[in-house]
């Protein structure tokens, strides 16, 4: 998969930070997450990597020792710093995430997340028709209003996608929904953006319907229509990014 420019997002992670410490993170982050440095290798040594970023001691180590948090690294005595097996690494951390976009996602890292998210968000609907306020009715009507401007760019259209769902995981009023939501941002963003429908006027049409049914259940008290409704917007969206895939991996 092609890497993706995330810049235009702030995603308020600490390894896009401008900090010498962010900075020295995401480049030891990215490179892991890349297979620039595999899994069960030893990463540089201290001179090394002193010599690479000219940062001092303490900058280093900090930035290690939260690579090690996220379950990427470890640090083994008169062996050196090992990167951990990928079944460590903690796959909802907002960095993480981000690192796996701007190295180029693989089919696989996307299907899986196409997956979670039909695990979760037909029920976050469901929950919403139960319990959705008449406010947050309003927001997601006035979300689907931006989806369906016309002659909008793919990052505005995309804005609002997302926007529109976080705003069901707020409906759903169930705290957890709405912090996993928070946490997936970035993934959700990144294949918004791969699937978008923009610019075709007819597929850009369908899916502001889709979404807009979605809506209309949740209104209703529909948990049944409101959960299917999900499925067939997560589905479409799946649709697409498969399209973008090799066709060996399709």
């Amino acid at each position: 998969m092609p890497r993706h420019d995330l810049s235009n997002y702030d995603f308020r992670t600490a390894g896009q930070s401008h900090t010498q410490h962010g900075h020295v993170m995401r480049a030891l982050g990215l490179n892991i997450v890349s297979g620039a440095y595999a899994e069960n290798s030893i990463l540089p040594g201290d001179a090394e990597l002193f010599e690479q970023f000219g940062v001092s001691r303490t900058v280093l180590r900090e930035a290690l020792k939260t690579l090690a948090a996220k379950g990427l690294i470890q640090p083994r005595a008169k062996i050196g710093t090992r990167v951990l097996e990928r079944s460590h690494w903690n796959l909802f951390d907002p960095d993480i995430l981000v690192w796996h976009f701007e190295a180029g996602p693989t089919p696989e890292f996307l299907m899986s997340l196409l997956e979670m998210r039909l695990a979760l968000e037909p029920e976050a609907a469901g929950l919403a028709a139960l319990r959705r306020t008449a406010p947050q009715l309003d927001k997601l009507y006035h979300w689907v209003g931006k989806m369906a401007e016309a002659g909008q760019s793919v990052s505005n259209f995309v804005d609002s996608d997302l926007q529109f769902h976080m705003a069901i995981a707020d409906a759903s009023q169930n705290p957890f929904m709405r912090s996993i939501s928070t946490l997936i941002e970035v993934a959700l963003v990144t294949t918004f953006t791969i699937s978008s429908p923009i610019p075709n006027a007819h597929r850009h049409d369908y899916t502001v319907a889709r979404h807009r049914a979605i809506a209309d259940a949740i209104r209703d008290g529909n948990v049944r229509a409101a959960k299917r409704s999900m499925r067939n917007v997560i589905d479409d969206g799946a649709v697409r990014v498969l399209a973008t895939m090799p066709e060996s991996t399709a």
